[in-house]
């Protein structure tokens, strides 16, 4: 077969919808495309000419362009698979499209995708996705290539894994993106640039080294400034955002030091003059020098994973950390000027009622600037989903957003989302919004507020499920 016009689809988040009449799907919450599924259509364009993506936070498919196109990639998560399967299934009815499926959820849960599609692409797709071209054009036999799962008859054929690309020094093209650019001046959509790939450390809960491995692989310092520049000269070129910061989406940035230390150095010595955020463990509050250079790059804010705030928990879900870290690592990132962003999970097997205040006065105590609280999530091939796959209440993936979905052990599901309403709503509070207003300066203030108006929305969401987890509660009998 000939391939000739390809296209790249990355669903949107919101909740499934049955009817596909309306396709549009705009993401309130997230406004950040994959770069990971740019990356691949960036690698698919030095081949081929006919190249584009749809990102569903961004815009509308334009579904006359997509059905007449020879092959359709679609990279999903697990809160967006539904909606995946559903473009998926919409394709394979109205086109002669091949349809490959991809991403995290797709590689880590196969024989569920396959039902969908033509073929997944199993784990990091860099080098394979050209290989997977290259033999469905040349007719040659599938099995010939791995990293490939597909149906054959009524079973799944898995070609086997294969070795993580090394060289991921890729800068994406952001104008294969349909419409990004008319968006990319919009407050909620910050520059991402992704330096490194993998983690050494083995939390029950983390997909991502299960999908990346635990060997940490990086891009050049050099790539990365590049990339930093090709990042900002998109959004801010065109555009006059009042939120001008990049964020680098990097799980582990700090594992390999001396080439974290490297990049910092490369950043400062560009003449880049930014925000930036990271995300961060909490090793690197005790790391005076690295906290110095974050400092001197126009590093703002650390979005560190705290997750837990119980010793027992930290135990249970193999996390190496402990309160005293965690507390010692916040202080000691404020004292070199730095903001702390909490990310924190709630329904661990220890948690009761009063999770919530313990949280929530964690946070204000601590002088947290920013909150991302989610239950316990379940994704497909972590250990956490193995050894509580039973205690699930659904597997209605869209709903796998933030929401509780399984049976704590020491508090009911339906308990365990009004303890994330309502420490959302207290460290949210409009007592600390008019504080924020009239005390913060800057960017801290517009970011307070930003959030303030957006965890009141997600909540709204998280209230709108309670009726059900009610009734689940009681029909379970466990509580």
């Amino acid at each position: 077969m000939e391939l000739k016009k390809i296209r790249f689809i990355e669903p949107g988040t919101r909740p499934y919808r049955p009817s596909i009449q309306n396709l549009y799907v705009y993401d309130k919450y997230i406004r950040t495309p994959s770069m990971g599924l740019l990356t691949l259509a960036t690698v698919v364009k030095r081949q081929y000419d006919d190249v584009l993506m749809y990102s569903e936070s961004i815009s509308k498919i334009k579904w006359e362009d997509v059905l007449d196109a020879d092959i359709v990639f679609i990279g999903i998560f697990t809160f967006a698979a539904n909606r995946g399967y559903e473009l998926a299934d919409h394709i394979k009815r109205n086109s002669k499209a091949v349809v490959v499926m991809g991403g995290l959820h797709a590689s880590m849960n196969y024989p569920e995708a396959c039902q969908h599609c033509d073929y997944v692409l199993l784990g990091e797709g860099d080098e394979s996705i050209l290989e997977l071209m290259d033999v469905l054009e040349s007719g040659s036999p599938v099995e010939e290539i791995q990293g490939v799962a597909y149906r054959r008859g009524g079973e799944i054929v898995n070609t086997g894994n294969r070795c993580p690309p090394e060289n991921i020094d890729i800068v994406p093209d952001r104008d294969l993106l349909y419409r990004y650019q008319k968006m990319a001046g919009h407050n909620t959509l910050w520059p991402q640039v992704h330096a490194s790939r993998g983690c050494p450390h083995n939390c029950d809960y983390c997909a991502l080294v299960r999908h990346f491995g635990r060997k940490v692989r990086k891009r050049s310092p050099q790539n990365i400034v590049e990339d930093i520049r090709a990042a900002i000269d998109f959004h801010d070129k065109k555009h006059h955002r009042l939120a001008k910061m990049l964020w680098i989406t990097d799980d582990n940035f700090f594992a390999d030091r001396e080439w974290a230390i490297e990049v910092l150095h490369a950043i400062i010595n560009s003449g880049i003059h930014y925000h930036f955020t990271i995300q961060a463990r909490f090793e690197v509050g005790y790391d005076d020098e690295m906290l110095e250079l974050l400092k001197q790059a126009g590093f703002d804010e650390l979005a560190m994973g705290i997750e837990f705030l119980e010793d027992e928990a930290f135990e249970n879900y193999h996390k190496h950390s402990t309160y005293w870290d965690i507390e010692r690592s916040v202080q000691n990132i404020q004292r070199h000027g730095l903001r702390v962003r909490g990310l924190f999970i709630m329904g661990a097997d220890n948690h009761e009622k009063g999770v919530g205040d313990r949280l929530a006065d964690f946070v204000i105590a601590h002088n947290i600037s920013g909150v991302l609280i989610q239950s316990m999530y379940f994704v497909p091939g972590t250990p956490v989903y193995e050894t509580h796959k039973d205690k699930l209440i659904h597997r209605n993936w869209s709903k796998y957003n933030g929401n509780v979905v399984h049976y704590p052990e020491k508090i009911s599901p339906y308990d365990l989302q009004l303890e994330i309403i309502h420490a959302s709503r207290k460290i949210y509070s409009r007592r600390r919004l008019l504080q924020a207003i009239f005390h913060k300066r800057g960017l801290e203030r517009l970011l307070f507020v930003g959030e303030y108006f957006w965890q009141k929305s997600v909540r709204a969401d998280l209230t709108s499920e309670l009726p059900y987890l009610k009734r689940v509660t009681e029909e379970s009998g466990r509580y």
